[in-house]
């Protein structure tokens, strides 16, 4: 055999070797999310809940603000303060939490106004003093966009087994009107959806801050909320320093739901681009792999490895490929769901074509610049998570 020959050899095993893990991925991902999500663990007893203080770091105003900020004013839990954070005295979010605290004078909610400099990281530099004032060993960090079921605090809460140190809610969005909103509700119900279940069912790092609860005292033993303001994925770095301090991430049942008043594909592509940027600088092999992992590029792949290998149809494989991938991200979308989409079979395929099709020239534009735009700053990230702010 020819030394080309060997390559191509090579190349081509590598890649069906690949194929089958990422259906395995998919596999993984649909009986574990049929398994975790939507299915609450019974709740311990009132008198066995822990209390817990509940950060939500804001900045501006969107119109779904004043109703997402709501819903925690509602939770059904015996135990919990509401620590709302803003950067700035001219913030109109304050106005929005004046309102609220009006309104529910029974549940207590503080307001701190003002940011702690101990880092680059300004959701950090944000949520300090609301850090330091906690008054419970429990502590959540809730973005402003998410809205909270009811329950939502006991399921997380009921989810805390002496070996677990992490909770997290999945990313997921609440119901929208639009084309950009169904974009964004297939994006998480699919790929970050099947990359989370089956990361989480065997134990790796996969945590994200829009809405995590977690053991203060663990933090504490690593210097506190502060020694995180040099990262800008802070949320993994918390999960690491929990892990190896030997407690467990899991997941709960009910997925985090993103409501954010302003959408758009343009957007929410930003967003899409600078967690990859983040990805790259913690893992950088995910570089790599990453854009292999997707349906198209996989699919071009492995089509000409099965010619290759097996003499089989590319254009047959790959459209059969295709077929089944998008079977399973819709089937783990309902699943994600729980019950009927809120939109059309066909709004659906149209939104999971621009989004796969899309997948690796965004992955391109990640690695135009080193410079990872969030909000109204600048970062340039080091290798290890390590930022500065430009």
């Amino acid at each position: 055999m020819s030394i080309a020959h060997f390559c191509a050899f090579a190349v081509a095993l590598f890649a069906i070797g690949g194929w089958f893990f990422v259906w395995l991925m998919h596999i993984v991902a649909i009986l574990y999310g049929k398994y975790r999500l939507h299915r609450m663990l019974p709740p311990p007893s009132p008198e066995d809940l822990q209390g817990i203080s509940i950060i939500k770091p804001l900045v501006g105003v969107d119109p779904n603000l004043f109703s997402n900020l709501e819903t925690f004013f509602h939770l059904k839990y015996p135990a919990y303060e509401l620590l709302f954070c803003v950067q700035d005295e001219n913030d109109p979010a304050i106005m929005v939490v004046q309102k609220l605290i009006e309104t529910y004078p029974k549940i207590n909610a503080k307001l701190f106004i003002g940011i702690t400099k101990v880092g680059a990281n300004g959701k950090i530099n944000n949520m300090v003093k609301a850090y330091e004032a906690a008054k419970y060993d429990l502590l959540v960090i809730s973005d402003s966009s998410i809205r909270m079921i009811e329950d939502g605090l006991t399921d997380m809460a009921s989810f805390l087994k002496e070996d677990v140190g992490l909770v997290l809610q999945m990313p997921y969005t609440y119901n929208r009107k639009g084309f950009a909103a169904t974009y964004e509700k297939v994006f998480f119900g699919t790929w970050q959806a099947r990359n989370a279940l089956s990361a989480n069912s065997v134990g790796i790092n996969c945590s994200t801050g829009m809405s995590c609860l977690f053991r203060k005292d663990l933090i504490e033993d690593a210097g506190g909320l502060a020694q995180f303001g040099k990262y800008l994925a802070e949320d993994y770095f918390i999960s690491k320093v929990i892990s190896e301090r030997g407690y467990r991430t899991v997941l709960c049942s009910q997925p985090a739901m993103q409501n954010s008043g302003y959408c758009s594909i343009g957007d929410f592509h930003k967003r899409l681009i600078r967690w990859s940027m983040l990805r790259a600088s913690l893992l950088p092999h995910l570089m790599f792999f990453e854009p292999l992992s997707e349906c198209m590029l996989l699919g071009v792949i492995v089509s000409w490895a099965m010619e290759y290998m097996f003499g089989i149809s590319p254009m047959g494989f790959f459209l059969l490929h295709v077929l089944l991938w998008f079977l399973c991200d819709y089937t783990l979308l309902r699943i994600v769901e729980n019950g009927p989409l809120p939109f059309s079979k066909f709004e659906f395929l149209v939104a999971w074509l621009l989004r796969e099709v899309l997948a690796f020239y965004l992955t391109l534009q990640s690695h135009r610049t080193p410079y990872i735009k969030w909000r109204h700053k600048s970062y340039k990230a080091h290798w290890g998570g390590i930022i500065e702010e430009v």
